[in-house]
């Protein structure tokens, strides 16, 4: 896996214009320098690796413009050793980020041919997650409660499955809209029934869609 000085210094310089764009928890910032991001894409896309650009990856999907990574993790607010579920393994670069921050991903994937993709890149690179080829929708209900829930894909409404999947004290962060544009919410769960939603500007994912794919 090569890693070259020319990715590190490039490197560097995304992590600099993401704090200039508003991004201020070091250590999400320490994290996303320490991944190298060009392993996870395509080797077509090798020099477009440090843009802070969202690119296609296989299935139809894309791996998330960088800011957006690290708005979605630092609106999380993630502490060491918590539980997280990541609703959309995709290329697996969010899940790397999460890992990096010391927590304990369970990852589910609808898309069997990303699953397969980001396990393999994932352990190669001596991450551990737990890994799921599943339905989103349903979450992981036999390891709940989480401590967070991170949606890496657009839905149209939370699904309620993933609520009552969150620990109480815990915190969702997901894209709710449409097909083309979605608000980024934060849910915060106060109790069983309680639940507090902020909204945090607006943002551009791939669908959250049910079932699995073949």
């Amino acid at each position: 896996m090569n890693d070259s000085y020319q990715h590190k210094g490039l490197r560097q310089k995304l992590i600099q214009s993401l704090g200039e764009k508003g991004i201020r928890n070091k250590e999400v910032l320490d994290a996303l320098n320490r991944i190298p991001r060009h392993l996870f894409m395509d080797s077509s896309f090798i020099n477009f690796s440090y843009a802070d650009k969202a690119f296609p990856i296989a299935a139809g999907q894309t791996i998330s413009q960088p800011y957006t990574v690290a708005f979605q993790t630092e609106l999380l607010e993630v502490k060491k050793h918590q539980k997280v579920l990541e609703v959309g393994t995709g290329s697996g670069y969010q899940t790397a980020v999460l890992l990096e921050l010391g927590t304990r991903v369970y990852t589910i994937e609808r898309q069997k041919e990303l699953y397969a993709t980001a396990m393999e890149i994932l352990k190669s690179l001596s991450y551990k997650a737990s890994f799921h080829y599943g339905d989103g929708y349903e979450g992981l209900p036999t390891f709940a409660p989480f401590d967070r829930i991170l949606v890496t894909a657009g839905a149209a409404e939370v699904p309620k499955k993933l609520l009552e999947q969150l620990a109480i004290g815990g915190r969702m962060v997901i894209p709710i809209g449409g097909k083309f544009s979605q608000k980024m919410i934060l849910i915060v769960k106060e109790s069983e029934e309680e639940y507090k939603e902020t909204v945090h500007g607006n943002f551009a994912f791939v669908p959250l869609l049910p079932g699995k794919s073949n």
